[in-house]
């Protein structure tokens, strides 16, 4: 009998809720994830005490672990512990840069990682790929899909507002690589995966004209879901494609040049709407920076600390962030002087 479907990596638990770390004990009970109980936790430096107490009674064998931050350094030195424990699983608990490191270190010492969310900053809850810092700047690195996931909104309810928020930029601006997306494959014959950009549009649009915010927590949970969608659309295309274009290669831009400057969602954000700004689509723009705009997210250059000029000097140095990777900055091949009109075009329109 011929194969008809391909099958789909996914998830053998995704769970959105208030107290959901709670669940963690009858999750490594399933037998799928774990067979003898060797478990490692790893926490991340901010709130590692409250987290270690509320799993202690759940997981009284298992080890914690703390992760000191996103870098590289952080995420090799978790690898050794964790090969050197024989642990059949480890539990990443924490926002994105513990959960980044959790997933490196699962993979370099070839055991399978649960991602349980503190915060929704980003795509990298389910993405296969762990964002890292190290001495050069920072780089994003392949990994396995965390085998299971759960979001716990008390948490996510108690994390710094503007992290939480920048989730909905990042979610957006899959729209943007979308595009982007498309464009490479009508300019270029680049082949396009039509299930990857329909999960990752899927999660965008069912964001972009809530009227809801982070407050509820209906609203973080499809914020948590399209989180988690885009991250699986990731999976399936087998690259970033459906949720990073332009816009991402703006935000590794202004990484490499002035870092510090802001967050990923907030400059992903702010890179779609330039991008859409680029390709003179009015009504999407109007409805990426509508959305920006409602959850108090920067639009212009100016709200994240950058001149029009600044800005301008990383939307040059986009394209080389991506070698290979065909986008509407590629595609326009905008001169340096082009390049300045355009952004001080958008300033004038958006903010100064």
């Amino acid at each position: 009998m011929p194969l008809l479907a391909r099958m789909l990596p996914a998830p053998l638990t995704m769970e959105v809720r208030r107290g959901a770390v709670a669940q963690l004990g009858a999750l490594l009970a399933d037998s799928r994830v774990a067979t003898s109980g060797r478990v490692a936790v790893a926490v991340g430096p901010g709130q590692g005490d409250h987290i270690e107490g509320l799993i202690a009674p759940t997981l009284d064998e298992a080890e914690v672990f703390r992760v000191a931050d996103g870098s590289v350094e952080a995420a090799v030195s978790l690898g050794a512990d964790l090969r050197k424990g024989a642990y059949e699983v480890v539990v990443g608990v924490g926002g994105g840069r513990t959960i980044d490191a959790t997933k490196y270190a699962a993979s370099l010492a070839g055991i399978p990682m649960v991602a349980v969310a503190t915060n929704l900053s980003h795509d990298g809850i389910c993405s296969p790929t762990a964002s890292l810092t190290y001495e050069g700047g920072k780089g994003s690195f392949g990994v396995p899909m965390p085998l299971a996931i759960l979001v716990d909104l008390d948490f996510v309810h108690n994390a710094p507002e503007s992290l939480v928020r920048s989730g909905v930029g990042d979610v957006v601006s899959n729209l943007s690589a979308i595009d982007d997306w498309i464009l490479s494959n009508v300019e270029r014959g680049e082949p396009i995966d039509g299930l990857a950009c329909s999960m990752a549009r899927t999660s965008a649009e069912a964001l972009i004209g809530r009227g809801d915010s982070i407050e509820s927590d209906a609203f973080l949970t499809v914020l948590a879901e399209s989180l988690i969608l885009s991250g699986m659309s990731m999976v399936i295309a087998g690259s970033s494609r459906p949720s990073s274009g332009g816009d991402h290669e703006i935000l590794h831009a202004v990484d490499q040049l002035f870092p510090g400057t802001s967050n990923h969602g907030e400059l992903a954000g702010i890179g779609a709407a330039f991008c859409f700004f680029l390709r003179e689509d009015e009504a999407r723009l109007a409805q990426v920076t509508g959305c920006l705009r409602r959850h108090r997210l920067p639009v212009s250059p100016a709200e994240i600390g950058l001149s029009a000029e600044q800005f301008a000097e990383a939307v040059a140095l986009a394209p080389a962030t991506r070698p290979g990777r065909y986008t509407i900055l590629e595609h326009l091949r905008m001169s340096d002087s082009e390049i300045r009109d355009r952004v001080e075009d958008y300033v004038r329109a958006f903010g100064s």
